[in-house]
């Protein structure tokens, strides 16, 4: 069977003239190497594509591939993560990991966040400020945690993203939406302990393979900013979780991921509220798999799951997924 990969490498758009920051969330040659290695000790035949407009080029050429697995995040709009789903599905090539509404939905956290809440998921309360008039609006009470809309990856989360009052609320949002030129997520701030937790699997055979929690070393604010995820060797330390904690936030992700309509893997964050209950903070339906680095395999590796086998379970989920689709 042959797999297509279709990826954002994050060189290139570095040589156009792209920022570190605004490449944060594309990948390395390194995680590209490291699915296609794994993929091939599993049996497939792997051939490379790349980017969305790499992919169009080779669709109207004639390519096709049995199956994609799809990693590209995109790199401009709130629809990025869905161009390459929808391409496929117009082509009826079958994919790995979820389709174009999930992928939307899921890359606006506000919207994302009533769907959860219409189901009822707990989840901070929130507000979207969309212009600097949106800041004379009403909002939860402080203390506030205010980040971009449409990124992920920490982009836009920094020690200033924890607000106690009304100036360095109206500082904060303004300087987001002049520098990110996308809404900002104002949500109330969860005080407790953060979360991860990984998914694997689709309807009822989605299940929980590890919920991580995020610990802070003592000299660094509690706070999963972009500086922290960048330096995370150094700044934070992944903790494996188990017991009735473990139990109540693989319950909450599991809802999640259902509400969502989200497939093969992925992740949910989730943190503890003042009386020590989980809520959901957002979910990542294309979670970032450099083999060393990127949470969910670290997630999968505290559980006893190398990377190949990580890759083989996403596998198994898609291809049972395909299968009970066409018959």
């Amino acid at each position: 069977m042959k797999i297509g990969l279709t990826y954002d490498l994050r060189s290139e758009y570095l040589a156009l003239g792209y920022s570190a920051e605004e490449t944060a969330e594309l990948d390395t040659e390194e995680t590209v190497e490291g699915i296609e290695q794994a993929l091939r000790k599993l049996g497939y035949e792997t051939e490379r594509i790349g980017h969305a407009r790499a992919l169009m080029q080779r669709l109207l050429r004639g390519d096709r591939w049995d199956r994609v697995f799809n990693i590209c995040e995109g790199l401009q709009g709130d629809g990025r993560e869905s161009l390459v789903p929808a391409l496929l599905d117009a082509w009826q090539i079958p994919y790995v990991f979820s389709g174009a509404t999930a992928l939307a939905l899921s890359l606006d956290k506000a919207l994302c966040k009533r769907i959860v809440r219409d189901a009822g998921i707990p989840t901070p309360d929130f507000v979207l400020v969309r212009s600097e008039e949106d800041l004379k609006k009403d909002k939860p009470a402080f203390p506030l945690f205010v980040k971009p809309a449409w990124d992920g990856t920490g982009k836009g989360i920094s020690e200033q993203s924890l607000v106690n009052g009304e100036e360095k609320y109206l500082a904060v949002c303004t300087g987001l939406l002049r520098r990110f030129h996308q809404p900002v997520l104002v949500e109330s701030y969860l005080p407790g302990r953060e979360f991860t937790a990984g998914v694997v699997g689709n309807g009822a055979d989605a299940r929980v393979i590890g919920v991580m929690e995020v610990v802070f070393r003592p000299s660094v604010r509690r706070i999963y900013s972009y500086e922290n995820k960048q330096d995370y060797k150094n700044r934070v330390e992944y903790v494996n979780t188990t017991g009735e904690l473990f139990d109540k936030c693989a319950r909450l992700a599991l809802r999640v991921w259902e509400v969502t309509a989200s497939r093969d893997a992925g992740r949910i964050d989730l943190r503890l509220n003042e009386a020590g209950e989980p809520e959901f903070i957002e979910i990542n339906p294309l979670a970032g798999l450099n083999l060393h680095d990127s949470d969910l395999p670290i997630l999968a590796r505290l559980n006893g799951m190398d990377f190949t086998g990580l890759i083989a379970a996403i596998m198994q989920a898609a291809e049972k997924r395909m299968c009970m689709k066409e018959v």
